[in-house]
C-alpha cells in the first residue's frame, strides 16, 4: 500500500510528526529480516512474503490512522428515563506488544453509568479496537479506552477490565502458555463507590 499522512494519525498516539515510509521501503526491511533470519527471500516461496507482511502489519496497526475517540461522537438521548450500568461483555480483540511486536488475544469488559445520554453499543467495541490495533501494553490500553469514554461521554462512572494472554511470553522467553494477565481501570462511581464497583464486577461475571 502507498504511504500514509500525518493526518491518519489520532491524536497523542503516536506523535503526529512522524515521517512517511514508502511501502517499498518497508518491503525491503522485511527482505532484510529474512535474511537475517537465515533463510532466502529470492527464493519462491518468500519472493511476495514481503509485500504480504507489509499489507498485513497496515491491518494489524490501522489503529494509529483513527482517532479512537470518533466513534462516541454520536450520541442518544431518548433512552426512556434509564440510568442503570451499561454493560458489553466478552468483546473479542488482538493487538500487538510493543517490546516484542507479538499478539496480544484477549476479551474485554466495558462498561459505563450514563449520565444523561448513551452511545450505540457498536462503538465501545470499536473504541477498543481503534487502541488496540496498535503497538501496545495492556496496562495503557486499559487506561486508554476507559479515559476515552470518559472524555467523551461524560458518564456517573466507567468501568474496564481486560483479560488477555501475550505471545511474548507464552512463545518466547519463559514459554509459558495458559497464563492469563488481567487489568482494568475504574473511574467516577466505579472507583469511588464499593456497593457500586461490586455491581459492576459482578455484571461482568468478576464479581
Amino acid at each position: 500500500m502507498s504511504n500514509y499522512d500525518d493526518d491518519d494519525f489520532g491524536s497523542g498516539h503516536p506523535p503526529p510528526h512522524i515521517e512517511p515510509i514508502p511501502a517499498t521501503e518497508a518491503e525491503a526491511a522485511v527482505r532484510t529480516l529474512i535474511r537475517w533470519a537465515g533463510d532466502d527471500p529470492d527464493r519462491e516461496g518468500l519472493l511476495d512474503t514481503p509485500g504480504r507482511v507489509t499489507r498485513a502489519y497496515r491491518e494489524y496497526f490501522r489503529g494509529y490512522q483513527e482517532d479512537p475517540g470518533i466513534h462516541l461522537s454520536t450520541t442518544f438521548g431518548e433512552v426512556g428515563g434509564y440510568d442503570e450500568i451499561v454493560i458489553l461483555r466478552d468483546i473479542p480483540f488482538q493487538s500487538h506488544c510493543e517490546h516484542h511486536m507479538a499478539p496480544i488475544i484477549g476479551k474485554a469488559h466495558i462498561a459505563y453509568l450514563p449520565q444523561k445520554r448513551v452511545v450505540g453499543i457498536s462503538k465501545l467495541a470499536r473504541v477498543l479496537h481503534g487502541f488496540a490495533k496498535r503497538m501496545q501494553v495492556q496496562e495503557r490500553l486499559t487506561a486508554e479506552v476507559a479515559d476515552c469514554i470518559q472524555k467523551h461521554l461524560d458518564p456517573v462512572g466507567v468501568a474496564v477490565v481486560i483479560e488477555a494472554s501475550h505471545a511474548c511470553m507464552s512463545a518466547r522467553g519463559v514459554m509459558t502458555q495458559g497464563v492469563t494477565m488481567t487489568t482494568s481501570r475504574m473511574m467516577g462511581v466505579f472507583r469511588d463507590d464499593d456497593r457500586s464497583r461490586k455491581e459492576v464486577l459482578a455484571l461482568m461475571g468478576r464479581g
